[in-house]
């Protein structure tokens, strides 16, 4: 059975991944404001916002520290806006689209880790991992709608 630091150690990386989301959503909205496409960036923006406390509370329960910042996950944030300004609000989906496709691998990957408690699994399985495999779902039906 796993020390609850190895749990801890397990879950801060997805809490940065989630991190990294929240940073990439705030400044996609500020291109996006105004647009069909805001609301929904807005509510997959809370759902990120959500996941990093519920991570925050698993890593700091099993003695963990939280990061202080998104890492290198955060140069993402600025990819999506650089790519929104370059190439139009298609590819900026396509970008974050992409971002919740890692997101859903880092998930699927931290589920095999055997240093996860049951409880943190279960919420990967019956929260995390579902609610960002609708988020590419939602983003590829935006980008899809811009034709």
């Amino acid at each position: 059975m796993a020390s609850t630091t190895q749990c801890a150690d397990a879950l801060t990386p997805l809490c940065r991944g989630e991190q990294s989301a929240v940073e990439t959503y705030e400044q996609a909205l500020a291109k996006f404001e105004g647009r069909p496409e805001a609301p929904e960036l807005r509510q997959i923006l809370r759902e990120h916002e959500q996941a990093v406390s519920t991570l925050r509370q698993h890593v700091l329960r099993f003695g963990g520290e939280m990061p202080a910042s998104s890492g290198t996950w955060g140069a993402f944030a600025s990819l999506v806006e650089g790519t929104a300004k370059l190439f139009g609000y298609s590819s900026a989906l396509a970008a974050l689209r992409h971002g919740e496709e890692q997101g859903v691998h880092d998930y699927q990957s931290a589920m095999k880790n055997k240093d996860l408690s049951a409880d943190c699994l279960t919420q990967i399985r019956s929260v995390l991992l579902p609610q960002t495999r609708h988020h590419v779902i939602v983003l590829e039906r935006l980008i899809a709608s811009l034709g």
